[in-house]
């Protein structure tokens, strides 16, 4: 097997910049769905089962891609149709989804429409998402892998940044930021529009620009499965896999639970508890609700460059493993403090803290998996597989999220606190993990 070669600095930021693009979508949508879904009419104890259905989606979703581009090859390459498909898919449904309440149906069935909307648009985004991690994989040495993930994290945490601020911005410009009981404001839809035109132009960009490797010359640079390749013949079943993944794949997968576990109730309940605590409301059809909206977009984007800046100090720890336990301790910190505030500027401490948590979670897992994973072969499979660990702890919080809020008092600032209390769970579990360089 040949050695990859080095990559220059622009073709590790090529072979990622689409990445820019499918994280506005993705920022729009966690930072909007539970705003959304209350403005159409939602409950705050129904609001976490909303998000049962984006992690479900990615649980099918991605082991699909991952499998299926595994024994693709086509003139346009094995990963990059799938990214495209997905985020021409993204772009139909981000103008369709906060048209809702605009279309004229009774409340239950805007519910429906857009809980088909959100399944098909986190469908489709993950679609496209998955792609990016598996080029990392096949074209990018040992060496440069941990800087290529790096760059994947920046340009993820920007185009989360520009995602988040959408509302704010467009309101100050005099986009309207109310709307009839019901209805979603302008302010949100434009931002998804905008949105939906920046990630398709993103994604052409890295169709261009990318140009992967025929079978032949992957073979080359890329170690056939030793082991479960010989038992199953290259079937690539999943089980098989499984039984068969290094147990850093296992170890890592925890660390995993307890982070998404935390961050699906950050979505869910950031948008009212910032309107109780800072804006004294909780009535979805105020003008003061819909100003704590957008206030969340811009503590999601301060949470954003925190991330950003934390992504560029975490290559100088020499020693992973304590970055990462580091950085979940900080976000569980920052997620018990949002609790407390009281002060919408104050707020921006808290979201800063959770985006270094938010950088080592974008980073650590898929070096720590790629490098134990080499050798074993089947790599798109392998990652799609890794992000049930992502999807399930997701799925285990939405169901839960009702009944939890329930038991806390049905104060959402509450279930903050338990996210805080999920990551810190977390930073410990990373104390079992094992660094092959």
């Amino acid at each position: 097997m040949r050695q990859k070669p080095d990559m220059t600095l622009w073709g590790l930021w090529n072979l990622s910049f689409g990445f820019f693009g499918v994280q506005i979508a993705y920022a729009l949508q966690s930072a909007n769905i539970s705003r959304i879904f209350a403005t159409l009419g939602a409950d705050p104890h129904s609001l976490s089962y909303f998000w049962l259905l984006p992690p479900l989606m990615g649980i099918i979703v991605q082991p699909i891609v991952g499998t299926c581009s595994d024994r693709t090859w086509c003139r346009f390459g094995r990963r990059i149709p799938y990214l495209f498909i997905g985020a021409a898919a993204a772009v139909i449904v981000m103008c369709l989804l906060p048209n809702s309440g605009s279309l004229g149906m009774s409340v239950s069935t805007v519910m429906i429409f857009g809980l088909i909307a959100l399944m098909f648009l986190d469908t489709s985004i993950n679609m496209a998402m998955q792609p990016f991690k598996m080029l990392v994989g096949d074209m990018v040495n040992e060496k440069q892998k941990g800087l290529a993930y790096s760059i994947q994290s920046f340009l993820c945490n920007a185009g989360s940044l520009v995602g988040y601020v959408f509302p704010f911005i467009f309101t100050w410009i005099g986009i309207k930021n109310i709307a009839p009981k019901g209805v979603v404001p302008d302010s949100v839809i434009w931002s998804f529009y905008v949105g939906a035109a920046i990630l398709i132009l993103c994604v052409i960009y890295t169709t261009a620009k990318v140009k992967e490797w025929p079978p032949k010359e992957y073979a080359e640079y890329n170690a056939p499965a030793k082991d479960v390749e010989e038992k199953e013949e290259g079937s690539g079943n999943w089980i098989v896999l499984l039984k068969n993944a290094p147990a850093t794949f296992w170890k890592v997968g925890l660390v995993q639970f307890f982070c998404w576990f935390a961050f699906m109730y950050m979505w869910t309940y950031t948008n009212g508890t910032v309107a109780a605590n800072c804006w004294g409301t909780t009535d979805t059809a105020s003008a003061g609700y819909q100003e704590a909206g957008n206030w969340v977009g811009i503590l999601f984007a301060v949470q954003a460059i925190g991330s950003v800046v934390w992504a560029t100090v975490l290559p100088r720890f020499s020693n992973r493993k304590l970055a990462y336990g580091l950085s979940l301790l900080l976000g569980g910190i920052g997620f018990v403090m949002t609790a407390f505030v009281t002060d919408k500027y104050m707020m921006f401490i808290p979201f800063l803290l959770i985006g270094c948590a938010w950088a080592a979670i974008l980073a650590m897992p898929f070096t720590f998996v790629t490098n134990a994973l080499q050798g074993y072969g089947h790599m798109g499979t392998y990652l799609g597989l890794f992000n049930g660990t992502i999807c399930i702890p997701q799925i285990v919080a939405a169901a839960l999220g009702g009944t939890l809020l329930s038991l806390l008092g049905s104060e959402q600032s509450s279930m903050m606190i338990l996210a805080g209390i999920s990551l810190v769970f977390g930073a410990v579990a990373v104390t079992g993990l094992k660094d092959k360089k």
